[in-house]
């Protein structure tokens, strides 16, 4: 399922939410723009997180946490979490707050990151990619607006619909595949490159703290 927008308005200007997809696109623009393709390998394994490095070697490594978030595995990669940040992204803010929103979605990344770095301890590739701050967002979203409705792409054998699903299901259906990928890739740390388990990291964590994120006034109101 691709979605394509929800009927939920923010309740204010998300501008932290666009300053994010903002570095996004400027950490893939300093990615394209290597001379080379040693340098571009140099430049990923610098700046991208690797769990064996660390683990053995923490000393610098852990500030590879927050700049592999903002670094991208190719167009669809980068594109694909966007779209999800755009779409999901703005009504959190709205009902967090600015300061509250970027602390949370730093904090859900490191969480994500974690726990791709507990499945798999040892490996040496490169993690890059903020879908595991992204599944973060999703978590909350989950929680915030289960009521929501996603107007989404839907293949159905070899034809596409678009389609209004309740968030509650199409954000309940994304963590199911996560979990079960995640679950598979036990021992082997990824599916095809993609990080399952920080997915479904994030997800569960931005589900937590989101309870503690949310404007006072809103959790009384609760």
């Amino acid at each position: 399922m691709i979605p394509l927008k929800d009927n939920v308005k923010a309740a204010s200007f998300p501008f932290i939410n666009y300053l994010l997809i903002a570095g996004n696109l400027y950490g893939f623009y300093r990615e394209v723009t290597q001379p080379n393709a040693a340098a571009l390998a140099a430049f990923v394994r610098e700046w991208s997180l690797t769990p064996a490095r660390l683990l053995l070697f923490p000393d610098g490594a852990w500030a590879t946490i927050y700049t592999s978030m903002f670094l991208h595995g190719g167009w669809i990669h980068l594109l694909g979490n966007m779209l999800y940040l755009w779409i999901f992204g703005n009504g959190v803010e709205g009902r967090m707050g600015h300061r509250r929103y970027l602390l949370f979605y730093l904090l859900c990344g490191t969480l994500a990151a974690l726990s791709q770095v507990a499945v798999a301890p040892s490996s040496t590739g490169p993690m890059v990619g903020a879908s595991g701050a992204i599944a973060g967002v999703l978590g909350a979203y989950f929680l915030l607006y289960p009521k929501a409705k996603i107007l989404s792409v839907v293949p159905i054998w070899i034809f596409l619909r678009i389609v209004e699903i309740p968030a509650i299901f199409f954000l309940g259906f994304w963590f199911l595949i996560q979990a079960f990928q995640g679950w598979g890739s036990l021992g082997s740390g990824a599916v095809g490159g993609i990080a399952w388990a920080a997915h479904a990291g994030g997800f569960l964590a931005g589900g937590i703290l989101v309870l503690f994120f949310k404007k006072p006034e809103l959790r009384r109101k609760k």
